[in-house]
C-alpha cells in the first residue's frame, strides 16, 4: 500500500514537468506575474514543510544533535549540487544564463528529481501524512521550477514540443528515486534518520538562497507585498495540512 502512495505521488511529480505547455497559450506579462506569486507561495510552503513537518518527525527519531547535523550537512550539500552542477532555479522565461549549459540543466534537474523521489519514498514509509505533505511541498517548488526549465529549453534551442519531452524525461528520474529509496530502506534501517533532515535542509537552503533573493529583486512595492503575503499563504498551507492530513 505505501509502495502504490509514493508511486503515485512521485507520478504527479513527474506530470508538473508538462506544465510548461501553458506557456503555449498564457501571455508572457500575465504568465510572469502567475509566476511572481508561485514564486513567494513555493518558499513559503517548503519553509513551512522543513518546520511544522519533517523536522518534528524526524527529532522523534533520532537525537536533536544528529538531526541538526544533518540538517547542516544538507544545506551544504544542496549549496555544493547548485555551485557545482550548475543547478538552476530559473524563474523568468528568457532572462537565464543558458550558453553551453542547456543539456547539463537537464542532468541536473534529473539528479534533483531523483532526489525528490527518495525523499517522498523515505518520507512515506515514516508516515502517509509526512509523505502527503512532502508531496505537496516538492510539487509546489516544481511548478515554478520547471516553468523555468522548460524557458531555459526553448531559449537554448529547443522547439517547445521537444522541450516538454526532455523535461517529462528528466522528470521520471523522480520514480527511479523513489523506487530505490522504497528498497534502499529494506538494507538501511536509519535511512529515514538522515535523509529527513537532509531534506529539510535542502528545502530551508533553496527556500532562503533562490526563491525568496528572487522576490527581493522586485522594485515594485505592490508586486513584493503580493508575494510576501503569498509566502506567508505556504506557510499557512502547510500548517493547515499539518492539522487536516490522515495520520
Amino acid at each position: 500500500m505505501v509502495l502504490v502512495w509514493i508511486l503515485a505521488s512521485t507520478f504527479v511529480v513527474c506530470l508538473i514537468s508538462l506544465i510548461g505547455i501553458l506557456t503555449l497559450s498564457v501571455k508572457e506579462k500575465l504568465l510572469h506575474s502567475i509566476l511572481f506569486g508561485l514564486i513567494g507561495f513555493s518558499a513559503g510552503a517548503l519553509i513551512g514543510g522543513a518546520f511544522l513537518h519533517i523536522l518534528p518527525e524526524a527529532l522523534e527519531k533520532a537525537p536533536s544533535e544528529t538531526v541538526f547535523f544533518y540538517l547542516i550537512l544538507g544545506i551544504v550539500l544542496f549549496f555544493m549540487m547548485e555551485r557545482y552542477l550548475h543547478w538552476r532555479h530559473c524563474h523568468e522565461e528568457g532572462k537565464c544564463d543558458v550558453h553551453a549549459f542547456t543539456y547539463l540543466n537537464l542532468v541536473g534537474d534529473g539528479f534533483h528529481n531523483f532526489i525528490d523521489g527518495m525523499v517522498i519514498a523515505a518520507s512515506f514509509l515514516v508516515s502517509i501524512k509526512l509523505g502527503i505533505a512532502t508531496t505537496l511541498a516538492v510539487i509546489l517548488h516544481e511548478i515554478p521550477q520547471e516553468l523555468g526549465d522548460f524557458g531555459v529549453l526553448v531559449y537554448g534551442g529547443f522547439s517547445k514540443k521537444k522541450a516538454l519531452f526532455y523535461n517529462f524525461i528528466s522528470a521520471f528520474a523522480a520514480i527511479i528515486g523513489a523506487i530505490v529509496g522504497y528498497f534502499i530502506s529494506d538494507f538501511c534501517k536509519g535511512f529515514s534518520n538522515f535523509i529527513l533532515p537532509l531534506t529539510a535542509g535542502g528545502f530551508i537552503y533553496i527556500a532562503t538562497s533562490d526563491l525568496i533573493p528572487e522576490i527581493h529583486k522586485e522594485s515594485n512595492l505592490r508586486r513584493s507585498t503580493i508575494a510576501f503575503l503569498t509566502f506567508l499563504l505556504g506557510i499557512a498551507f502547510m500548517a493547515l495540512a499539518k492539522q487536516l492530513l490522515p495520520e
